[in-house]
């Protein structure tokens, strides 16, 4: 499963964009480069129940930003993104 496809099934099980993600995160702090992935972990298990790929995807997004490693665009791997840019503002809305 891509990035993208992580972050677009989070949105629908969720109905939240990664951007609303990003800035419950910010919120509570857990943008900070001191804070963990294990707490961003924690708090996206008890809160939303996902699963260890989709909350590691949102940590991703949340800790790095929308950018991904280019070895994982266009390959045949299970990680595999069209672009090196993920979209976090909602499939609504995503460019054709």
């Amino acid at each position: 499963m891509s990035f993208q496809a992580y972050l677009d099934t989070i949105e629908d099980k969720t109905g939240l964009t990664p951007r609303e993600f990003i800035e419950q995160a910010s919120e509570r702090g857990y943008d900070d480069p001191s804070v963990k992935a294990g707490v961003i972990l924690d708090w996206l298990k008890t809160d939303y129940d996902l699963g260890r790929g989709h909350r590691m995807a949102l940590v991703h997004v949340i800790k790095k930003g929308p950018q991904v490693d280019s070895r994982h665009v266009g390959t045949s791997g299970s990680h595999s993104d069209e672009s090196d840019l993920l979209w976090l503002d909602g499939k609504a809305t995503k460019p054709a």
